[in-house]
């Protein structure tokens, strides 16, 4: 999840940057903000898994349709709660950081860039799919962020999701997030984007 370090109203778009970019993103695809912001939150840099493209089955990785693992669902299918999905690891560490109470920000978090991810539509029922990730150690997605950004991630509780999902069956790994400053030569010239300059009448 990404939000606007300044406003949390302002957060990713994963349909938008879908509608502009494609269903899975790679270098030089932006992650846009939502209404009534839509400007490039992120630009993708550098991708170690750009070789993958798309496999036999129509899957790639890095996609914005899935929208994230969670609670309702997972009671909906499997008629337990289990509080460890993606949903509810973002919810909590958004909660501890901002300090808002648990029911506050959780209308906060909201659909997600699955990194590292290997998804895509079946060819015959076009349904989504999910199976084991060519993710390997040391593989790595590069964003530059084009504005202050507040950025929760979650380690999937489905691992690289080719078997069991919302459990603790899988095996999981931890993802390191590091942030660095970008060589100002690379920047010159560069100014953040600026908001939507739509007028936001909705009438003439």
């Amino acid at each position: 999840n990404l939000w606007s370090a300044d406003n949390p109203d302002e957060r990713f778009y994963s349909g938008k940057t879908r509608a502009l970019h494609g269903t899975h993103l790679s270098t030089g695809d932006s992650m846009w903000s939502s209404f009534p912001y839509l400007r490039p939150m992120a630009t993708i840099t550098h991708d170690t898994l750009d070789w993958y493209g798309w496999d036999q089955d129509g899957g790639g990785v890095h996609d914005v349709i899935g929208t994230r693992c969670d609670p309702y669902t997972n009671r909906l299918l499997a008629g337990q709660d289990y509080h460890n999905c993606c949903h509810s690891n973002l919810t909590r560490a958004l909660a501890a950081h901002s300090g808002l109470d648990i029911a506050k920000a959780e209308p906060l978090v909201h659909d997600v860039l699955n990194v590292f991810m290997c998804t895509g539509f079946t060819l015959d029922t076009h349904q989504y799919f999910m199976k084991a990730s060519p993710v390997r150690p040391g593989d790595a997605l590069e964003f530059v962020a084009e504005i202050d950004l507040l950025g929760c991630l979650s380690a999937c509780p489905g691992g690289d999701c080719s078997s069991g999902h919302s459990s603790d069956q899988a095996a999981c790994y931890p993802l390191l997030i590091e942030v660095f400053a970008p060589d100002p030569q690379a920047m010159e010239g560069w100014r953040p984007p600026r908001e939507n300059l739509y007028s936001r009448h909705h009438s003439d």
